[in-house]
């Protein structure tokens, strides 16, 4: 979605989503992620300009930044921690708020294309890293779905065969 109406986000739904968040599995149940909440339209302006101009994010109400935290992973698993769990708790717990966000009634965004140095100045961060980027909102159109690869292309091997 990149396109948002003004209307603001209800708390109630915004703490389902954070619940959902808190509810993904992650490595050692460690959670090895941050989510920044930006509300100011300062600043989320000025993480739209970190994501190489995609005036969308300042344009909804609330972008969710989602973070991997390497050291709290890598207290229990070292590299692979640091280099991967952390990156794979970040991204679970994001999917699990985007399906909250949307079962909620909301349109949301992921972006992964930005400035990771621009995004920490901007959220005030330096020793976590920012994985994705959501806008979050109240839809203002309807796009058509994306075309999508089929499943017998990627899921391979033993193959559920139709009835």
């Amino acid at each position: 979605m990149r396109a948002y109406k003004t209307q603001p986000i209800e708390e109630s739904k915004l703490r389902r989503i954070f619940e959902a968040a808190n509810i993904a599995p992650s490595a050692g149940n460690l959670q090895a992620y941050q989510v920044r909440v930006v509300r100011d339209q300062a600043k989320r302006s000025a993480l739209a300009q970190a994501a190489y101009g995609q005036g969308f994010i300042a344009d909804a109400p609330v972008s969710l930044v989602f973070c991997a935290d390497p050291e709290r992973s890598a207290q229990k698993y070292g590299k692979r921690g640091s280099e991967l769990y952390c990156l794979q708790d970040a991204t679970i717990a994001g999917a699990f708020a985007m399906l909250a966000a949307v079962d909620l009634g909301l349109a949301t965004v992921w972006v992964g294309d930005f400035d990771e140095k621009k995004v920490q100045q901007v959220i005030e961060i330096k020793t976590i890293r920012p994985v994705a980027i959501f806008s979050l909102g109240y839809a203002a159109e309807a796009p058509k779905p994306s075309p999508r690869r089929a499943i017998e292309e990627i899921f391979q091997g033993d193959f559920p065969q139709t009835d």
